[in-house]
This record gives C-alpha cells, structure tokens and sequence, in this order.
C-alpha cells in the first residue's frame, strides 16, 4: 500500500507495555469471581467457565517454551483505533512462546469463522499495519456467534487449521458472544481457548478491571480537535448554535469526554436525562434558556453537544422504543407489508394508548426513524435517528414562540453535525497504541497460561506504561441478564456514565461557567510525537476517575 508521511514515521514507533510482560510470565490467581448481577441464572448457563478468578500476570525467571500454538483471531462489530496494534501484540506474544507458532486472521468478522474465509497473518502482513488505524488487515463485521450451527462450523476450521485458541476483538455483545462459545466448547472438550478483547470507541465496556475500551482516547481525541474547530469559527462568526450529536450507541461517555475536552456552551448527558425523568420538552427549554441567556449578554452563538443515544434515555421515549422493539421483533413481516402511507397509523393502532399518543406526537421524521430496521441485537439504529436536527428546530420553535411573547429578543440560526465514522479509523494515539499492543500481548499470555473465558485486562494506565498491570478478567464477571428480542439473555452490562462519578462532577461543577462565557479549549490535532506530557496523555475521563 501507498503510505502517508505520517504513516512511515508511525511504522517505527515501538508501543510500550508493562514491564511483566517484557520476559517470562507467570500468574497470579486472585479470589473467585461472580456475575455483577443475576448471579444464579448467570452460573447455571456457564457452568465451566463461572466463578474464575481474576488473573494478574508478574515477572518470573523461569524460561518457557510452548508448544507450537496456532491462533485465530476476529475482529467484530465496529471499527475502533488500534485493532492493528492489538493484532500485532498477539502475534508478537505468541511468536515470543514459540517462534513456530502461526496466527490466523478469520475474514470480514464472525462471519469469516463461520464460512471458513481466513489468512495466515505473516510478519510482512503485520509489520504493514503496525500503529495504523481501521480494521483492514483483515476486515470486521457483525455476524452474531449464537447458535450451535455456527460454532460447530466453526471448529471443523479451527480443527483443520489445529488452532487451539481464538481470539475474539470486539465490544460488550461480541465478548458475550465470545464467552458462550468459551462455555460451549468448554462442555464438548473441543480443546479451543477463547480470550476477548474490550473494543469499542463508546467506552461502555469497563468496570474496575477493565479501565477502559480500546479506541475510546483516540475517537474522543479526533472529535474533540472538529468540535474545537468548530468552536473556533462558531466564535470568529458569532451568528450560529451548533448542535453536534456525537457517537455512542448507548453512554454518553464521547460526549463528556469530548465536553471536558473542549468546554462547549451546553452539553447533554443522557443519564442524567433518565434521572431527572425529564421529557423531550425539558431539554429543549433547558437549552432554549441557554441560547436566551447568552443572547442578553450580545452573544447569539453558541455551541451544543449531543450524545446519539439520547432518545433512548428520555424516559417516556425509552418506555416507547422498549414497547417497539418488543412488537416489531414478533411483527417486522406484517409491518414490512404494510403501504408507506399506513406504516404510521398501523404502529399506533398497535401501541398501548399511552405510548401510541406519545408516537403520535412526534414529528413525521422522527416517528419514520423509530420504525426503521432493528440492529442484529434487536435495538433501535439510534444513528439514523437525527437528534441534533429535531432540538435545533424545536429550540427555534421555543425561542420564536417565547419572542411573540416578549421574552426573548436575540437571534438564531442553527448548524448541524454528527461525528460518528470520522473517529473509528484514525490512527490511534501514543495512548491507544500502546494499550492496544498491550492487550494484545496480554491475550497472548492468557492463552500460553491456558486459560478461557477471559478479557485481556490491563490496568493503572494514567501511569507510565511500564507500570501497567496485565491480567485477565472472567467475561461471566461482567454479566447480567437482559431483554433482547423479547428474551432474557446474558449480556455483558453496559457501563453508562456514573452521576456520582469523578468525571461528571467535575463537568457539573463548571457547566454553569462554560455556559454564558466563551471558555472554548480548541485541542487541536492528536500529538503523536513531543514531550510524554502531550504525547502520551490519557482521557480527561480516565485521569478523574483516577483520581489524577
């Protein structure tokens, strides 16, 4: 491939790890582990691979080397920066337990696994992707492991290949999905390991073991640089609000981050929506105040900032959404047959009066995007929904009517955005790079240490990287049990963004500010070279909630 300047220098830059995983390893066991929830409905459906102990791997002086160990590895769901570098770790750890050893990159996602699509990753193949963003040495996508049929083709490859473990890089449903097969081919002794990796620039997939999703830093890092751009030339104009929605199936982590980044004038968190039990009305006053409030002191811009997910946390919408996705996952035929004109009152007339009026309240727009196709896990595509669209134009509609009304007399226009693709395939940050090697080399440990059912786990990274610490979490820790397509399933929990926590405190406390004065922070670009102090930095997020 033809590489940028960027590229060539990226491809020499060595990622760090924790200093344990330079030599030798050994484990560490820690005390047994239970679900976060739903404990025992959750042992019952993993009756080999619950209760582990979380693992923590130390320096040892004993040398070892394994027998050859081939490796399969997928990466699953949506892209997130550093894929590459998780890759590469895993191939740098295994070849390190034995030279001999192969790694085997299944083609296009779960998928390729299935239908028996894969490539030997050699060191030419990996030494072209080291430090780059994307997912395409090998491709991604979103074919759900689930059923019997796809895991038992799936090991007539990994038999014939003799892969004796599998590597599965993705986010909260692709580790999931990657803890069953675990489970299933833990009960038939298929004698295939299956080690997660936490992937997903949301950051929803974390607890106290893992810090953090890789891609995260990165992804926030890229939006932040636009949302300061756009800041800037929102203060150089002074005549429009921007109201950007960003990415984030569910938390409103991005957004916070990106909020603590770059200081806008209102930024919305979807938690504290649901626990205020505030309404679609609510927010547009909340905001429409901030647009009057500025405009009093002569300044009619402004910037707003949006987390995707926001519709869903509405609590009347989510009641909603949560009666469609049940109706539509028994339905989708019929409705799918129903005329374009009818679509409408056939959903209403099928709705429980309450959540039927409430339908019937939104804008056309709106109420077509709630109907449209189900992702694979059965939700609502909450990216096709045009939130930023629908809260400008409702907050112009509060501001005129408030203007006929005497109470309001500046001006507005609004902007539009959503940064959702910008940010999955960037390069990733000196952070990202390092983290992702690191979890990749962590994964290689697992497997040489023999173990299944777990997440690579590396901790304590607002510090040097060399005092990381490496280990693995049992994935059946993370879970709970959840409704999807109108069934309980285990599902690894989400980890929304904590009211209490260090980060949105610490964003409460300065809202007020940010608000009627112009305290933009313009980022500017990721800094993949310099001092450590710009180079090498965390999220905002992470060091808060570090206590840093």
């Amino acid at each position: 491939m033809t590489k940028s300047a960027l590229q060539v220098a990226r491809a020499a830059y060595k990622p760090k790890m924790p200093k344990a995983l330079y030599g030798s390893v050994k484990v560490e066991e820690g005390a047994a582990t239970q679900s976060i929830a739903d404990q025992e409905e959750v042992k019952k459906l993993f009756p080999n691979t619950y209760g582990m102990p979380i693992l923590k791997f130390v320096e040892s002086s004993e040398k070892v080397n394994l027998p050859v160990m081939n490796v399969g590895v997928i990466l699953s769901g949506g892209q997130a920066p550093g894929g590459h570098n998780v890759i590469a770790g895993i191939f740098d750890g295994i070849k390190s337990l034995n030279k001999d050893s192969k790694i085997y990159g299944f083609l296009m996602g779960p998928g390729g696994l299935i239908d028996h699509k894969y490539q030997e990753l050699t060191s030419d193949i990996i030494d072209e992707y080291r430090n780059t963003g994307g997912f395409d040495i090998i491709g991604s996508g979103r074919t759900k492991l689930e059923t019997k049929e796809q895991f038992d083709k799936g090991l007539e490859i990994l038999k014939k290949l003799d892969i004796k473990a599998l590597v599965i890089i993705g986010g909260d449903d692709s580790n999931t999905n990657a803890c069953v097969l675990a489970e299933y081919y833990k009960a038939i002794n298929a004698g295939v390991q299956v080690i997660g990796c936490p992937k997903t620039i949301d950051g929803d997939l974390k607890n106290e073991m893992i810090e953090t999703s890789f891609g995260f830093d990165t992804a926030c890092k890229v939006y932040s640089e636009v949302i300061g751009n756009i800041e800037r030339d929102c203060n150089s104009a002074r005549k429009y609000w921007h109201f950007i929605k960003l990415m984030g199936r569910s938390a409103s982590h991005i957004a916070l981050e990106c909020a603590l980044q770059t200081q806008p004038n209102f930024c919305i968190i979807s938690e504290e929506v649901e626990a205020k039990n505030q309404s679609l009305d609510d927010i547009v006053t909340e905001i429409a105040t901030a647009v009057a409030n500025r405009a009093a002191n002569g300044n009619n811009f402004g910037t707003v900032l949006i987390p995707e997910g926001l519709i869903e946390f509405i609590p009347a919408m989510k009641i909603l959404i949560s009666e469609l996705n049940d109706f539509l996952a028994h339905h989708q035929d019929e409705f799918n047959a129903v005329a374009k004109d009818e679509k409408r009152q056939y959903i209403i007339r099928n709705l429980s009066e309450k959540n039927a009026a409430i339908y019937e309240s939104l804008p056309e727009g709106v109420a077509r995007q709630l109907t449209l196709d189900r992702d694979p896990h059965g939700n609502v595509q909450v990216s096709l929904i045009e939130t930023e669209k629908l809260l400008a134009e409702m907050v112009g509609n509060k501001l005129a009517e408030w203007k006929k009304a005497g109470k309001y007399s500046g001006k507005f226009a609004s902007q539009v955005h959503f940064f959702g693709y910008e940010g999955r395939c960037a390069a990733p940050s000196n952070y990202d790079a390092d983290y992702c090697y690191s979890l990749g080399y962590t994964a290689a440990a697992l497997i040489g240490s023999g173990k299944t059912g777990y997440m690579s786990s590396v901790r304590n990274t607002t510090a040097p990287a060399d005092q990381w610490i490496a280990g693995g979490v049992p994935v059946t820790m993370m879970m709970n049990m959840e409704r999807r397509h109108g069934e309980m399933k285990p599902v690894i929990q989400k980890a929304l963004v904590k009211l209490d926590g260090a980060p949105f405190k610490f964003f409460a406390a300065n809202r007020e500010k940010w608000a009627v004065g112009t305290e933009y922070v313009y980022p500017g670009p990721i800094q993949y070279f310099g001092p450590s102090e710009v180079s090498d930095q965390p999220t905002v997020t992470l060091k808060l909630e570090q206590g840093k």
